[in-house]
């Protein structure tokens, strides 16, 4: 339950530097605070950090346990798994407003429960695709909406900004804590027989999610029924209806009036020539969104294949979310002013550059490997013994560099899409902003040819040519928003370009 924008907060006002009590106050003002809203918290975190560690699983999984080839497994994940998210995602705002936050939420998660379940216990692929990965995409996509909508019902007013930016936070604590998760039951190695079923690591991993999932289930249960301070809402009301007509009956036609919706947005967007701008400009930022998708989808066979088996590159992700944390906030106060398409362009070229240290001769970071830092990073950090691959430092370094340019860009992507909207439809555009990470799923549903070619799971790994695809496709995005700004770029108000 958690296809999130990831490295996007909402923008908060400005604080003058120095200005240190009033810095703080914007975290006081939770003293107060109900307790669904940190209920809501908790959830953000449980449901982040389930979804996390199966999506770094998933491709080990269908390779692995389900027997299919690098190519199928990017297939399934790129092109069925990932994009189903997106398609239900886009329908499950108009469900939680029919059926409340409540029902959504135990809906969500109880078909995650089972979904995952299917996934732990089935050792046939048709009834794990079919009963296992396709429900629980439908059950994950359930949670975003809901969390935004719970975030914001049971905060205050002034409550709102920080609320949300906690949100944001969780979401990479739940990454960052996903990765030290995965590292560690791979390195575990566990063989145990619960009558006479064996799980492998990765049924073993689907199990610490399956047993997050269902710590949300006592964590929903005392969410307030009713909509806080007396707030009525259409929300509340929908409850009713949803009693007295069925809660099913309720679904069938909240999915068909999602479908409705998004087709009518699509008609009333199409004749527009901000719509193909924002398009365009999307298509190029799906490039990066491929590059920090293959962290999940492709990093994990590639460290067990480069690296040595269960590599714990888990905790070397977990570089991205902590510097996300620290740097999005900084940097987007820092250049408020610049305006969003210059800042996304510098951010994508920093991107893009960090790729390119993976592309280098290995052989030039040995050196650093024996450091004092290559030691740091290897036998503190990671807990590796013996001697630190070269690809480790190399690695760290690109998710930093990486990191840097996630915290300039990604964050603008989403106010550049309400700048370039017509006034009154910047939720309409805003909707479009999940097309991103749609493109960039689409992309990386490739990466299993891509690696299955230069790095096999029997054979020699050409590293550096591997890399150098991922880098190249970065550069499709700095490329296209520098070569096309005529084309997609308009004036933005109190901006500098």
């Amino acid at each position: 339950m958690a296809e999130t924008l990831k490295g996007t907060a909402p923008a908060e006002e400005h604080v003058a530097p120095g200005a240190i009590s009033g810095f703080i106050s914007k975290f006081t003002v939770l003293k107060g605070a109900q307790r669904e809203l940190w209920l809501t918290f908790l959830i953000k975190f449980l449901i982040y950090t389930a979804y996390s560690v199966t999506n770094k699983t998933m491709v080990l999984w269908l390779s692995k346990d389900l027997g299919f080839n690098d190519q199928a497994a990017g297939a399934l994940v790129g092109w069925v798994w990932a994009p189903a998210m997106t398609v239900f995602t886009l329908l499950a705002g108009s469900l939680t407003d029919a059926i409340g936050l409540r029902r959504t939420f135990f809906l969500g998660v109880a078909i995650c429960t089972f979904a995952r379940s299917v996934m732990i216990l089935s050792t046939g692929p048709t009834l794990a695709l079919v009963c296992g990965l396709l429900p629980l995409a439908i059950g994950e996509a359930l949670g975003t909406p809901v969390l935004l909508a719970a975030t914001r019902i049971y905060s205050t007013t002034a409550q709102r900004s920080i609320a949300f930016s906690i949100i944001y936070a969780l979401m990479n604590v739940g990454y960052f804590v996903a990765g030290y998760v995965f590292d560690f039951i791979r390195s575990l190695d566990l063989h145990v027989s619960i009558s006479g079923f064996q799980p492998t690591p990765h049924e073993q991993l689907f199990g610490v999610s399956l047993a997050l999932e269902i710590l949300l289930f006592p964590t929903i249960y005392f969410l307030r029924r009713g909509v806080p301070d007396g707030q009525l809402t259409n929300r509340q009301a929908s409850d009713g209806r949803s009693a007295r007509s069925g809660f099913w009956t309720e679904i069938a036609r909240t999915v068909r009036k999602g479908s409705n919706d998004t087709l009518a947005l699509f008609r009333r967007l199409i004749g527009q020539s901000g719509f193909y701008r924002l398009l365009v400009f999307f298509l190029f930022i799906g490039f990066l969104k491929a590059i920090f998708l293959q962290m999940d989808y492709v990093f994990p066979k590639f460290g067990d294949r480069e690296m040595g088996l269960h590599a714990p590159v888990g905790k070397l992700a977990g570089i991205n979310a902590i510097l996300i944390i620290v740097l999005a906030p900084v940097i987007g106060a820092l250049t408020q002013r610049v305006a969003s398409y210059r800042i996304v362009i510098i951010g994508s070229i920093i991107c893009a550059a960090g790729v390119f240290i993976m592309a280098l001769p290995a052989d030039w970071f040995v050196p650093a490997a024996n450091s004092a830092f290559g030691h740091a990073l290897g036998h503190g950090y990671l807990q590796l013994t013996g001697v630190v691959h070269p690809y480790y430092i190399m690695s760290a370094i690109y998710l930093t560099i990486f990191s840097v340019g996630e915290a300039f860009y990604s964050p603008r992507v989403y106010e550049y899409a309400a700048a370039i909207a017509p006034p009154g439809q910047e939720a309409s555009y805003g909707a479009l902003a999940y097309i991103p990470f749609l493109v960039g799923k689409l992309l990386i549903g490739t990466s299993g040819w891509v690696l299955a070619t230069f790095c096999p799971e029997h054979g020699e790994c050409h590293a550096a040519s591997l890399w150098l695809i991922f880098a190249l496709a970065a550069s499709v995005a700095p490329s296209g928003l520098l070569l096309f700004r005529r084309y997609i770029r308009v004036p933005e108000a109190g901006r500098a370009d």
